[in-house]
């Protein structure tokens, strides 16, 4: 349970550890650095511009133009995306022009001779004209060298005599390349030297002579990983190594570089939110960069945070709830461990502007009180909101982080406020640690005016797959700080060779009343195809559960299963096999099982005064009838953004409650950052008036905007479940053309799908849609792609698949569809079109004349971004984006 209390309250029955927040001690203006990652983006639009844009991310990490490296993630591609939707630079990894990893080495000794670096000399004078002739030539920050103390150079030796011969040449090397970038790129910057590991002898000796050579970095980089520090044993990974750099800065009379550590974090803390507030806190502390979560898995994912293309998974909403400190001043937080590994970390601000304090806290599995001084400045009554978010698996998305309470609470006399955090799980085995992997946000704001909507949580049990009864299966363990290059796994472990006939997983779930329940199983499948389990409830008839494909075994996503359950004890088995079914197709392993009540789909309220707002936009918590604790006030050109989520593709209707002086339109409604209508005010009546747009969403995250052309209060949107108008269309019943064909697979869309589309734009696939009205409609391609590129030792080089879009026989468009892990996997992706009233002609393909190329390269770069194919399609929805 979570709820808000004063210190007048009755003390808790036990005593629990607590994190000090004191809003009156200032620490500095919040820096929001920390959200960057490396290999985040891969192609245009993947990830959707809907999920980068809340995050406010600052600087990424790609590879340089036509880079080997990987197949994707050309800098220049995601150039646009990226700064279009709010980003400040991005990083080029130079040395991502070589293929192989460690990159190879011409010269084939250590130190890197002079064949070797002749070589990437030429790569770099080619990264420094593509770049230096871009748009974006300002925004892009050269890393020359990559891990020089492990590639190259070796500079991690402990051979004195070695170590100085490896310096020197790699120091000689610095210095020609700085020089030649800041010569054929004027004004451009340069990071370095990005060490994979911060060693004091080597930046002592790198720092002397970049100063005695005015050749220093713009920006000082190194990478930071849980076995990589200076204080290895405790939870302080980078704040001892800041301490140590910042000194050796003072001793070196080197003015205060800015810091990105441009690549940090371990597999098992990638998209845990509880694991990710750790890293976040130490460097929003420090008040430095962190622009590139480690790339461990695929790239055009956020590293694991946005699923498939457009839907956030938890450690998307954690970055969310960090990116929403923007505008405050961080202030004084005492932690109560600061020497255990995973313990309890928090980062807080207070917005004086806005009259809100915000607190992220998390990574502990014990119960905590947070402790909040100051809370006296919002008046006699303090509104605060308690939300959490918690692991989804790196594949399967999450809603919202869910309320845990919302109320007005009395400070103590000195200002005091308490709130005691005591777990999402209501129920369960007691072994799932959910809460270890999740965090909390709490907002403050004045009280005493609002209405607040009732919490309604639905009934919720967690259940891990290695408490239950095992029947030839293995335990095995994951992701612990010895293995904390290893994927997480919920509780640490996971059940996993469930390939025998009498392999089974067996659950005993207790429910507190009978009915619906919808139970979510955690799993990994590895085998490239869809897998089954034969499910069985209470001894019941069985039926077979499917399982999409994943990354890997420990690559989790989740798969729903409804099931009437009895009150009180249920038996619910997964297995191998069962007499009435026979045996399942495939393998997969179990980490863990959610089990919720069914209950109807609820309308979802975002509060206007807790949106990302931009311009004249005031925050007044005067009204007694408005909801939550406040409302905004828009001036003209003053804009605010909610994110909306959506469970499906489908219509949902938005109801915007607002109040203006003025009579007619007073602010446009926007979504994706398309204007799509528009709020109207009716003064003489009730203080609030209410608009309602019913708008087609994308499934995951879409971006709703209200923006002033005339002042108007704001109060709440809620979106609420519609139906109207989609219009669904096989792909085996279009027209096909050239090479596309028909083909069988038992995962499609009626056992079909179409293939073959693409490497030419005679081979294509074309339908007639009936538009009542002319406008912009959405387009929704169901899909799958499994192309790959090969060798790389840790990372999955999936591959994007390009589809050409002409409507009615005009120019066409070219959107991208990422790898769907398997091709038995169908996913969906929207794309806007434009439809005349009438009858309308769309056409599908892949010309790959319409694709990006880059010019001669050196080898052995990658000059063409496309393959020629098209994804394979299974069947389209297209729909008008606003019907009322």
């Amino acid at each position: 349970m979570v709820a808000a209390t004063t210190s007048a309250l009755p003390a808790q029955a036990q005593a629990v550890q607590q994190v000090r927040v004191d809003l009156g001690q200032r620490t500095g203006e919040f820096l929001g650095d920390s959200g960057g990652v490396l290999y985040g983006l891969s192609d245009e639009g993947v990830p959707s511009d809907n999920t980068l844009e809340p995050l406010r991310m600052h600087s990424i990490n790609q590879k340089p133009p036509a880079g080997a490296q990987h197949p994707n993630g050309d800098a220049l591609v995601v150039a646009e995306p990226f700064f279009r939707t709010g980003g400040e630079y991005i990083q080029m990894n130079v040395q991502d022009m070589y293929a192989e990893w460690p990159y190879e080495n011409p010269g084939g000794v250590v130190p890197c001779n002079q064949v070797c670096f002749d070589d990437y000399m030429t790569k770099l004078a080619w990264v420094v004209d593509q770049a230096s002739r871009s748009p974006h030539a300002d925004r892009f920050v050269y890393v020359p060298f990559n891990e020089p103390d492990y590639i190259w150079y070796e500079l991690g030796t402990g051979d004195e005599a070695a170590y100085r011969t490896r310096m020197a040449a790699y120091l000689n090397h610095w210095k020609q390349a700085v020089t030649y970038i800041r010569t054929h790129h004027p004004g451009a910057r340069v990071m370095g030297m990005n060490d994979a590991t911060f060693r004091h002898r080597n930046y002592t000796d790198f720092l002397t002579f970049a100063r005695d050579n005015d050749v220093l970095p713009d920006i000082t980089s190194w990478h930071q990983l849980p076995s990589d520090s200076l204080d290895p044993a405790s939870g302080n990974y980078f704040r001892t190594t800041y301490r140590t750099y910042r000194e050796l800065e003072r001793e070196l009379g080197i003015s205060p570089r800015p810091i990105n550590i441009n690549e940090y974090g371990g597999n098992r803390d990638l998209t845990v939110p509880g694991q990710l507030v750790k890293w976040t806190a130490m460097f929003e502390e420090a008040k430095v960069a962190a622009g590139g979560k480690a790339y461990w898995t695929a790239a055009g994912g956020l590293a694991g945070d946005v699923v498939q293309t457009n839907k956030p998974g938890a450690g998307w909403w954690f970055y969310k709830m960090y990116a929403d400190m923007n505008g405050g001043q961080t202030v004084r937080v005492t932690r109560p461990d600061t020497t255990t590994v995973d313990a309890m970390e928090a980062i807080a601000v207070m917005d004086d502007r806005r009259r809100q304090a915000r607190i992220v806290a998390g990574g502990t599995a014990s119960d905590f009180d947070v402790v909040v001084d100051g809370a006296g400045a919002f008046g006699r009554r303090v509104n605060i909101v308690v939300s959490a978010t918690t692991w989804s698996g790196q594949n399967s998305d999450a809603g919202p982080p869910e309320v845990l309470f919302r109320g007005d609470v009395t400070p103590s006399p000195g200002g005091r406020v308490t709130v005691p955090i005591r777990g999402l799980d209501r129920a369960g085995d007691g072994g799932a640690n959910a809460d270890l992997m999740a965090a909390y946000e709490i907002v403050l704001t004045p009280g005493g005016k609002g209405t607040g909507a009732p919490v309604s949580r639905p009934w919720r049990a967690v259940y891990e797959a290695e408490n239950a009864r095992i029947t030839a299966g293995t335990v095995r363990t994951q992701g612990t700080l010895e293995n904390w290059n290893g994927a997480p796994a919920s509780g640490t472990k996971d059940v996993g060779s469930l390939n025998q006939a009498d392999s089974a997983v067996t659950f005993d779930v207790t429910v507190p009343v009978a009915g619906r329940y919808r139970l979510g199983v955690m799993y990994g499948n590895q085998t490239g195809a869809h897998s089954q389990q034969a499910l069985t409830v209470n001894g019941g008839q069985a039926r077979l559960v499917d399982y999409e494909a994943t990354m890997n075994w420990t690559w989790r996503t989740r798969a729903d299963v409804v099931v009437d359950l009895v009150r009180g004890r249920n038996e619910i088995r997964l297995g191998k096999s069962h007499p009435a079914v026979g045996t399942a197709v495939g393998e997969a392993t179990l980490d863990r099982l959610d089990v919720e009540r069914v209950t109807p789909p609820a309308p979802r309220l975002y509060e206007a005064e807790l949106s990302q707002t931009t311009g004249p936009v005031g925050f007044a918590y005067d009204q007694r009838e408005q909801s939550g604790s406040g409302h905004l006030t828009l001036k003209r050109g003053g804009e605010a953004l909610f994110v909306v989520y959506a469970e499906q593709d489908g219509y949902y209707d938005l109801d915007f409650r607002h109040s203006a002086s003025r009579q007619g339109a007073v602010a446009e409604v926007g979504l994706d950052r398309r204007e799509v209508g528009v709020l109207r005010g009716r003064p003489g009546g009730r203080f609030w008036d209410g608009d309602r747009q019913r708008l087609f969403l994308s499934a995951g995250v879409n971006r709703v905007t209200v923006r002033a052309t005339a002042p108007l209060r704001l109060d709440r949107v809620v979106a609420t479940q519609a139906t109207g108008p989609v219009r669904s269309v096989e792909a085996e019943d279009a027209v096909l053309a050239g090479a596309a064909a028909v083909r069988s697979q038992v995962n499609a869309s009626g056992g079909e799908f179409v293939g073959g589309v693409g490497n030419g734009a005679a081979n294509s696939v074309t339908f007639e849609v009936l538009a009542e009205r002319g406008g912009e409609h959405m387009l929704v391609v169901h899909y799958a792609n499994d192309e790959r590129d090969t060798g790389h030792p840790y990372n999955t080089d999936i591959i994007s698949r390009p589809l050409d879009v002409s409507v009615n026989g005009g120019a066409s468009v070219r959107h991208w569809f990422k790898n769907t892990w398997s091709w038995s996997n169908w996913w969906a992706r929207g794309v806007p079109v434009t439809l005349e009233k009438g009858r309308n002609v769309i056409t599908l393909f892949n010309d790959p004349a319409n694709g990006a190329t880059a010019p001669d390269c050196p080898a052995p770069c990658r000059p063409v971004l496309d393959s020629g194919w098209a994804p394979d399609l299974d069947r389209f929805e297209i729909a008008p984006i606003r019907i009322s």
